[in-house]
């Protein structure tokens, strides 16, 4: 009986959810697949037929879904703040939609977190003027040859102007636009450079991808991600958000308290029944067979991540 979590997405799976204009190309484990001809190089080909929506929020934020993970775009006189930078091969149509938002000048950019559907684009936009600003583990990550399992791929170090120039470590405090921005680490979560992003005056709350709103999420626990650390940021994440308050997921349309307190519900309900199976000696394949997640997989179910990828996630960490 085979209880290994399989390491990659099928490519037809991958193929079918590049069409979606609310969520991010993303890779989850499916079938093996060899490097050179692996997932990471067709998200990065395919990145150009991206849709990209462009979603006004409020306080002058808006932000870009379906050019990777979600981008929040921040106009003003300081220049124009981008929050992830997406795909590289979206450029095109992320540069038309930044145009269609203001005509101010790319200056700075946020990553919250190292993942190439996040950074991808940070050469580009380096390029064309942006600063940019991270956690010190982003950097460290994007700095050297750094291995995902999940996605059965070693990426190597990124070129000069794709890394970091500046990082903090817990908290950092921005003032741009005319508004104030606070940037937040979270404890190792989904990665251990995940950080959460909030435009105070709008009260808009970029929480990356602590959060996938209405798909089951990728853990990396490669670069110290892990089912236990999600949950625990979802809970911090909770702790801040209102009712009034506006949630980015990192994938996913935009989302509110009760989206993000079903996620956290979500999370701890499967994590405690696999949990409590695996003590019990099952494997992976018994759990699986169980349908911890039956009651959400139609909803849940039909993303990047299968319910038994979801499964075989947490299984690996409890």
């Amino acid at each position: 009986m085979n209880t290994k979590l399989e390491p990659t997405i099928s490519r037809r799976r991958f193929l079918a959810s590049t069409s979606m204009a609310t969520t991010a190309i993303l890779l989850a484990p499916r079938h093996v697949l060899a490097q050179d001809d692996g997932l990471v190089q067709t998200a990065r080909k395919t990145a150009a037929a991206s849709t990209i929506t462009v979603q006004k929020l409020r306080g002058n934020v808006s932000v870009l879904l379906g050019a990777g993970g979600n981008i929040a775009v921040l106009p003003g006189r300081d220049g124009k703040l981008l929050i992830d930078a997406g795909f590289a091969g979206a450029r095109p149509k992320i540069t038309d939609a930044l145009a269609s938002i203001s005509s101010d000048p790319i200056k700075h950019l946020i990553n919250t977190h190292w993942h190439f559907d996040h950074t991808d684009g940070n050469e580009w936009l380096h390029s064309a003027g942006a600063a940019i600003l991270a956690h010190a583990n982003t950097r460290k990550h994007l700095s050297a040859a750094t291995r995902v399992e999940g996605w059965n791929f070693t990426f190597p170090p990124s070129s000069a102007g794709a890394i970091p120039t500046e990082v903090f470590e817990d908290e950092r405090t921005v003032q741009l636009n005319g508004t104030t921005i606070a940037l937040k680490h979270y404890a190792p979560a989904h990665t251990d450079s995940d950080i959460s992003v909030h435009f105070i005056d709008a009260d808009i709350f970029h929480v990356a991808d602590t959060f996938w709103n209405g798909y089951y999420p990728f853990i990396d626990y490669s670069t110290g991600g892990s089912i236990e650390g999600t949950i625990h940021a979802t809970e911090a994440n909770l702790a801040k958000v209102t009712d009034k308050v506006i949630v980015i997921p990192g994938h996913g349309p935009v989302g509110d308290k009760s989206q993000l307190t079903f996620y956290r519900d979500l999370l701890v309900t499967v994590r405690d029944k696999v949990a409590t199976l695996k003590n019990q000696g099952r494997s992976l394949d018994e759990i699986v067979a169980s349908k911890p997640t039956a009651a959400t997989d139609a909803k849940w179910g039909g993303g990047f991540m299968s319910p038994k990828q979801f499964i075989g996630l947490v299984f690996q960490g409890v």
